[in-house]
């Protein structure tokens, strides 16, 4: 059998790579919600429908499948530097059939569970069908989660940034698709819309997943080279293995699972708290805001910032296992440094032009300015938040980001529940710094110190 050549990228080459794809992913989401929200008939009523219910789907996928990636690429990439490409895809194969029953039993929940879901714990009874809509996406994303680990840990990132490309854009025109067609058929109802909106997800999901297998397909004959010629092999059972799988998974799942409840208390909380000033109405209008607009907004520098801590996993797991601690803290250091580089001038130009950003991008709902300004407080210390958590996965102190993170959700819960019902004003300004401050300070620390 002849052996084609596996080309892996650099760091700096896989760092380029996926901060193009995050970018375009970005820009295609924008423009995704400047549809929606612009859209008559949909605005921020039909944000905040949409959104809780993602919230939602997004906590569930949070669980079933959020650190499977970073766990299933560290313990690749560990196989992988010793030359044990055999344990590498026995590792691959557990984790599918893992995490593929997992993915399937977390969407049956979700499916057979959205009514309760969404008129007693959201208290949103319009949500229902968006939770639906997105059910057999956690599924997809779960198999999708374990083939782009497997080739991240391989440092091959190249394939998981055309899926999330291919993803997003494929998202992008269904969800137009469909709510102009919905728009069409039945009126203008906007729960209908949003529904049709988290549908498109759905699909988006499957596309990816089949984008995936053929890729993992075409490669399949120089995998196997490398299987035969696989060296340091060391066969576990297969008990064994899914506990090695989920030691990693788990405490890396926990931290993602903080950062969606972080999200979902404002879910649960602003708008039972923003009930005491405002109508019901006017309320979801709030959240939708929030949500719809000034969440989207914020998250653009993050984005362009994820491509280090997804990076760096592989990286500095494959360094350290190899002993090169000169150059995990090169790569360490190097990525805090452009991550302020991003960051800084973000969170300052996004504050000082609030405005007029919201005018150009939403001319037809421009209010949440205030909004807006005081949530970009934040961007800096979760950009560095991000670089320092895929850090501390690579060099195995999986758990200590969770443990701050922990502390940051607990000080924003009773925030909530204290700021809120007092003075939605004070709400906003407290709302986005506490966590990340929290976080990135314990985790700075914990990098110089125990590296």
């Amino acid at each position: 059998m002849k052996k084609r050549k596996f080309k892996k990228e650099t760091f700096v080459q896989s760092v380029i790579i996926l901060m193009v794809s995050q970018i375009c992913n970005k820009l295609l989401g924008l423009i995704y919600k400047l549809y929606l929200t612009n859209r008559e008939g949909f605005g921020d009523k039909g944000n905040a429908i949409y959104s809780s219910g993602f919230q939602i789907y997004a906590l569930f996928l949070t669980i079933s499948s959020v650190g499977v990636p970073g766990a299933v690429a560290k313990l690749v990439s560990e196989r992988v530097a010793i030359g044990d490409h055999k344990g590498a895809h026995r590792i691959f194969k557990i984790a599918f059939i893992t995490f593929g029953s997992i993915g399937f039993l977390s969407s049956s929940i979700l499916f057979f569970g959205a009514h309760y879901i969404a008129n007693s714990f959201l208290q949103i009874p319009e949500a229902e069908l968006t939770l639906v809509a997105l059910s057999p996406s956690v599924f997809l994303v779960d198999i999708s989660c374990v083939i782009k680990g497997y080739f991240n840990g391989r440092e091959h990132l190249k394939v998981t940034a055309h899926a999330q490309t291919l993803e997003q854009f494929f998202k992008t025109v269904m969800s137009v698709i469909l709510v102009e067609s919905i728009a069409m058929t039945t009126g203008v109802d906007t729960t209908i819309m949003a529904a049709g909106a988290n549908l498109s997800t759905t699909l988006a999901t499957i596309l990816c997943f089949f984008y995936l297998y053929r890729y993992y397909k075409s490669m399949k004959q120089e995998i196997a080279w490398e299987i035969k010629n696989s060296i340091n092999y060391r066969p576990t059972r297969i008990r064994k293995t899914i506990q090695k799988i989920l030691s990693v998974s788990i405490p890396m799942s926990f931290s993602s699972i903080l950062g969606t409840i972080n999200k979902n208390i404002d879910s649960i909380t602003v708008v039972r708290g923003l009930k005491n000033f405002l109508s019901e109405e006017q309320a979801k209008i709030q959240y939708g805001i929030l949500t719809g607009k000034v969440d989207t907004l914020v998250t653009l520098p993050m984005s362009m910032n994820m491509a280090f801590a997804t990076a760096l996993l592989p990286a500095i797991s494959t360094a350290k296992a190899m002993g090169d601690l000169q150059t995990v803290k090169k790569k360490i250091s190097f990525s805090l440094l452009i991550t302020i580089l991003i960051g800084l001038p973000c969170m300052i130009g996004m504050i000082i032009f609030a405005k007029p950003i919201l005018m150009l991008l939403f001319p037809n709902a421009t209010s949440g300015s205030f909004i807006y300004q005081i949530s970009c407080l934040g961007i800096i210390f979760i950009v560095l938040e991000q670089t320092i958590s895929g850090a501390l996965h690579g060099l195995g102190k999986i758990i200590v980001p969770g443990i701050a993170l922990l502390i940051g959700v607990i000080v924003k819960f009773f925030l909530n529940c204290f700021l809120v019902p007092m003075n939605p004003e004070t709400f906003f300004l407290r709302r986005n710094c506490r966590s990340c401050l929290f976080y990135c300070n314990l985790s700075y620390y914990c990098i110089y110190n125990r590296i």
